[in-house]
């Protein structure tokens, strides 16, 4: 698919097919990420891939009963790991380039899931040691972004965008 076409095409999906997404399909989402750019080429972010149904359960009630997480076949929950960052690049890599390299990382994800023709949706909606204690992370990894992934069951209407001239200032404020 080229590139602006997806753009548009892609939408939130919050409702999924009880179909299982493929193997393959999972690795090249991963991939994606992988490929994303980091600061200082850290990449310093972790990804758990979720399948099983009692910690998507778990996942759901840590993220305030965000039901796309219990009926996605797989989920993916991005973590920015601020010691990683912070060692090279202190306070900055601690609050910000961590954050961003996970925040990269999980719109590469998206992406290629909406070009695989898989549906997904962005929770960002959660409580932080809820989820490491779910995935039983350290308190060194953030979660970022909890993406349920799967083959849509809904068509969604597009939702309207603010006007680009809305957004953008050129030069100055």
């Amino acid at each position: 698919m080229e590139f602006f076409d997806l753009i548009k095409k892609r939408q939130s999906i919050r409702v999924f097919q009880e179909k299982l997404v493929e193997e393959e399909k999972v690795k090249k989402i991963l991939q994606a990420a992988n490929s994303a750019p980091s600061a200082g080429n850290l990449q310093a972010y972790k990804i758990v891939v979720v399948r099983d149904k009692e910690i998507k359960e778990k996942l759901c009630q840590a993220a305030l009963g965000q039901d796309p997480i219990l009926s996605a076949p797989v989920v993916f929950v991005f973590f920015a790991d601020i010691l990683q960052s912070s060692q090279k690049y202190g306070v900055r890599g601690e609050k910000m380039y961590s954050l961003q390299d996970a925040t990269i990382a999980a719109s590469y994800a998206q992406l290629a899931a909406a070009d695989l023709g898989l549906g997904i949706v962005w929770i960002g909606a959660f409580e932080d040691g809820e989820i490491r204690a779910v995935l039983n992370a350290p308190k060194e990894l953030v979660p970022v972004a909890i993406l349920p992934v799967g083959y849509p069951a809904e068509k969604p209407e597009k939702t309207e965008r603010k006007r680009v001239e809305d957004l953008v200032k050129w030069e100055k404020f």
